[in-house]
């Protein structure tokens, strides 16, 4: 078995004996030994990552943030105290070596620097990479003091992230500026490809805010230009850098996850197979590579590939075991799509045993899965669905005193088991299916959606039935309803779909506790109106659902739901009174 001194003696180091008390490397040695320790990242060998980086991280800008970044995103997937403090530590002394390297400034030209923003000309090349070096810090600094459950951490965290905007916007401004001899040496595509991330990490962030939000944010000096995001990032990832990977994994991210969870699915995978289709290559067995490989396969409805590469994810590498419950999440919904809940409850019961994200959640899908399977089955294999329940509010996270939107979601839909006598939710797997925007998903799949459309059916004829109804018994009718509809809409059965809506939307005055249905549907009906090709009533739909209703569980979720589906719909923004216009 290979061990971690052999492992490092396959790295090309230049001085692998050096000691804290050696002469700062220069940049493009630096450049090249972050490289290769990226490198070794990218084939899950992240010890030897952190060992090739360690010894320089007080020498060299880069060699601290390369250090700092495995740490904070450690520390971001364990939520573990003692990794948070180690972050936290390697993210300060990152900043203070960047700091060494950046111009040494007097009052006067700082303070006028200040005042007028106009970035200095006359910086060496090496300056101009700290202060890249110093704004990437700020901002993983900025996103770890989010975590800090108090208001001062988001104020914090809120001024790093205008300080860390504002110095990218200044490296973008020296670009112009720059010699053209400049730009010819071998570490300046290092600088633009760094400038190309932060500003397009950016603005395509930014401009995912809703209208209202983004406004404020214009006012604060920020920018959410979605296309310049887009084009900025695409640059980056095809710039053969040493962030070229960085920008790469930041236009996944975004066609993989937010697409789907924030927006209305329409993700471009083609673009995503591409991006990823050199690193498949270089590095085949990269666990962040076949995990993406199998995104990209379950979002195509490839689910059983899907299922093949998340399990060969978790095989490839033990060292991060947190990528492993990345996959036992996907995995659940893989076989939640198929309705194997046998299969489903496997891996959500491992995601409550072995992770700390959101225990409120895992539970809760546990629970949920749990509830539809026969109870003879639950029976077999040990478990109480009713307790599993009961325990979700007392797991919730806070975050600065509020609560996380999901589970709050969860713990509201649990309370119907709080007392000593249970009303069982109807389709509550399903439900959560919809909540993370699942049904786009498994609408690729036409024999899938018609089998699920036939489990709503049926639980739908049971409600029907139920001699003695509850005071959830509407809602639960609602919820049905809006399930079967989205069912309907992907089969193509539009006229049923908007029956199915129209039904929940008409019991408005009568739902009691899941007063989210209502503008939801709203927005799943102006979907289906887009679908038919009416834009003019799309909007009116969606744009009621957004200014009419508010105080309902997920809010802000739907709103970034409506932000994208508005931006898919074409020049409608000329129609609108300037009060309702998009950004």
């Amino acid at each position: 078995m290979e061990t971690k001194g052999d492992s490092l003696q396959q790295v090309d180091l230049k001085r692998p004996n050096e000691d804290a008390a050696s002469p700062k490397m220069d940049l493009e040695t630096s450049l090249e030994e972050c490289t290769a320790a990226l490198d070794l990242f990218l084939d899950n060998r992240f010890a030897d990552a952190l060992a090739l980086l360690k010894p320089r991280k007080s020498h060299s800008m880069y060699h601290a943030m390369g250090y700092s970044s495995i740490l904070v995103m450690q520390a971001g997937m364990t939520f573990e105290p003692k990794d948070m403090d180690a972050a936290m530590t390697s993210l300060r002394e990152s900043l203070q070596t960047c700091q060494n390297f950046r111009k040494k400034t007097g009052i006067v030209e700082t303070l006028t620097n200040l005042w007028y923003r106009q970035p200095a000309d006359n910086l060496t090349e090496e300056e101009m990479h700290a202060e890249l070096c110093y704004a990437e810090v700020l901002l993983q600094k900025a996103a770890l003091t989010f975590l800090d459950e108090s208001i001062i951490g988001f104020i914090k965290g809120g001024m790093r992230i205008r300080n860390s905007y504002q110095i990218f916007k200044d490296c973008q401004s020296l670009v112009n500026v720059t010699k053209d001899q400049e730009k010819q040496t071998n570490t300046y595509v290092h600088f633009r490809g760094g400038i190309s991330m932060g500003i397009g990490s950016f603005n395509l962030m930014l401009s995912l805010l809703p209208s209202r939000v983004l406004r404020l944010m214009e006012f604060l000096g920020f920018s959410g230009d979605r296309e310049l995001g887009l084009s900025e990032l695409r640059q980056g990832a095809g710039s053969h850098s040493l962030r070229s990977i960085l920008s790469a994994l930041t236009l996944l991210m975004y066609h993989l996850y937010i697409t789907v969870i924030l927006g209305t699915g329409e993700g471009n995978l083609t673009e995503a197979e591409a991006l990823l289709a050199p690193y498949t290559q270089k590095f085949p067995n990269g666990a962040l590579i076949l995990f993406y490989t199998a995104r990209i396969a379950l979002l195509k409805g490839n689910f059983t590939f899907a299922q093949e590469k998340f399990l060969a994810c978790i095989a490839a590498q033990e060292e991060w075991r947190q990528i492993h419950h990345l996959c036992y999440w996907e995995l659940m919904w893989a076989y939640s799509f198929e309705q194997n809940w046998q299969e489903a409850y496997r891996y959500a019961d491992l995601l409550c045993k072995e992770s700390k994200w959101s225990q409120a959640v895992y539970v809760f899908q546990k629970a949920s899965i749990l509830s539809m399977l026969p109870e003879e089955e639950v029976k077999k294999l040990g478990e109480n669905v009713v307790e599993l329940f009961r325990q979700v509010d007392s797991l919730r996270l806070r975050i600065a005193g509020k609560s996380i939107p999901t589970e709050k979601f969860a713990a509201k839909k649990a309370q119907r088991y709080s007392s000593s006598c249970p009303v069982k939710l109807v389709v509550p797997a399903l439900e959560m299916m919809y909540v993370w925007n699942g049904f786009t998903v498994v609408g690729k799949r036409p024999e899938l959606t018609e089998n699920i459309l036939s489990t709503l059916e049926k639980a739908e004829e049971q409600l029907r039935k139920e001699p003695n109804p509850s005071e959830y018994h509407l809602d639960d009718q609602c919820v049905v309803q809006l399930l079967k509809g989205l069912c309907l809409r992907q089969l193509g059965r539009l006229v049923q779909a908007e029956l199915c809506f129209n039904h929940v939307i008409s019991s408005e005055n009568d739902i009691k506790h899941d007063t989210y249905l209502v503008p939801y549907t709203m927005y799943e009906l102006g979907l289906l109106h887009r679908q038919k090709g009416d834009i003019a009533t799309a909007i009116t739909v969606i744009e009621n659902a957004m200014t009419n209703y508010k105080d309902y569980n997920m809010e802000s979720r739907l709103h970034f739901r409506i932000h994208a589906a508005l931006n898919t719909m074409g020049s409608f923004a000329a129609k609108l009174p300037p009060s309702r216009t998009p950004a």
